[in-house]
């Protein structure tokens, strides 16, 4: 789910070195999805601890987290807060779709299907009230700012980044909503492993990429307004599937077209299509979308405060939940240097 539109948008492989001294503002749960995904065993099994608590997200924040940090990066994670009305039937297909996961990751295991069953496991992700506490608890004592957003994270994330409260230079995420929300920057792979494994078994290598907002209304010819309206056709967390056959190409001729939001979704070509789908009646609302993305619930009093490293508190969370004291240790090291490194250049 979510927008698929990277066929159209120009982008540009960046090394993590271009991004020292800068500050990121990353949509958390994206990333922290992204973590209890990826990082589990062959047969979908997470990291956890004796207790049987999942631990995945806590590898990944602290372990990306330092080496972002040794970087120069300075990081901020805003969260998610209470989700558009509007967003319920993405959460109702989400929910069935992990619900149709769990019944075939139980026939794989019944099977013996490793493969499948960690396929399976991959979509029955969900994030849990304890999950995000665990990851703000653990990023505020590693010195990383917490942003608690009304609504949407990436929205308030692109708030964040475009308003420039403290010469924030991008957004962190995979996703592409955060440029229907404005952001001027979009760093996507920011935080995955920099080796990905190929269905052969061999490896390559993975750079975070940029995305310039004005380099993408440029090199499209179009304003943000009109890439709302792709986003829309093409389907966005707010209308799951967008309208049936218009995919981005499609949707970017549309839009050069007719130019106006209103003429766009008027137009015989756009209203023919949505009356196949059965949704001559309205069967999603684009001028509600449409505002969603042009006027979206952000907190504009938000303050961005980087706290103080707490050490011992990181080596604290981590060893309740059993990771190796030796492995937390070296990392800490690490961290503290980068730190100490990052004082002396702001005395300098």
């Amino acid at each position: 789910m979510g927008l698929q539109i990277r066929e159209i948008v120009p982008r540009r492989p960046i090394q993590i070195k271009d991004l020292k001294n800068k500050t990121i503002c990353i949509d958390a749960y994206n990333i922290i999805y992204q973590f209890l995904s990826n990082i589990r065993q062959p047969d979908g099994t997470p990291l956890k601890d004796s207790k049987g608590r999942i631990t995945s997200h806590l590898s990944g924040l602290f372990y990306r987290n330092v080496n972002l940090i040794e970087d120069g990066l300075k990081i901020v994670y805003v969260f998610d807060g209470k989700p558009p009305e509007l967003k319920g039937v993405t959460g109702e297909i989400r929910e069935e779709r992990k619900d149709e996961a769990a019944g075939k990751y139980a026939e794989a295991r019944k099977e013996g299907d490793v493969e499948g069953m960690g396929r399976y496991a991959r979509q029955m992700v969900r994030i849990t009230r304890e999950i995000v506490e665990e990851s703000k608890e653990l990023l505020t004592a590693m010195g990383i700012a917490v942003v608690q957003a009304p609504s949407e994270g990436e929205s308030q994330a692109a708030y964040l980044a475009r308003t420039d409260p403290q010469g924030i230079y991008a957004v962190g995420s995979q996703d592409y909503d955060c440029l229907l929300f404005g952001a001027p920057r979009l760093i996507q792979n920011l935080t995955l492993s920099q080796r990905r494994k190929t269905a052969s078994g061999g490896y390559v290598e993975v750079f975070p990429e940029l995305i310039e907002m004005e380099r993408v209304l440029n090199h499209l010819q179009i304003n943000i307004d009109q890439l709302i309206c792709i986003g829309i056709l093409c389907g966005t967390d707010y209308n799951p599937g967008g309208v049936r056959g218009i995919g981005p190409k499609r949707a970017l001729q549309i839009v050069k077209l007719y130019k106006q939001p209103v003429l766009i979704f008027e137009s015989a070509m756009v209203r023919e299509r949505m009356a196949e789908m059965g949704l001559s009646g309205g069967g999603f609302d684009w001028k509600a979308v449409f505002e969603l993305f042009h006027k979206p619930n952000v907190d504009t009093t938000a303050r961005i405060e980087f706290p103080k490293v707490e050490l011992n508190e990181v080596r604290r969370i981590l060893l309740e939940r059993e990771f190796s004291e030796e492995r937390i240790n070296k990392q800490l090291e690490r961290l503290e240097k980068a730190v100490e490194q990052r004082k002396q250049r702001t005395l300098f």
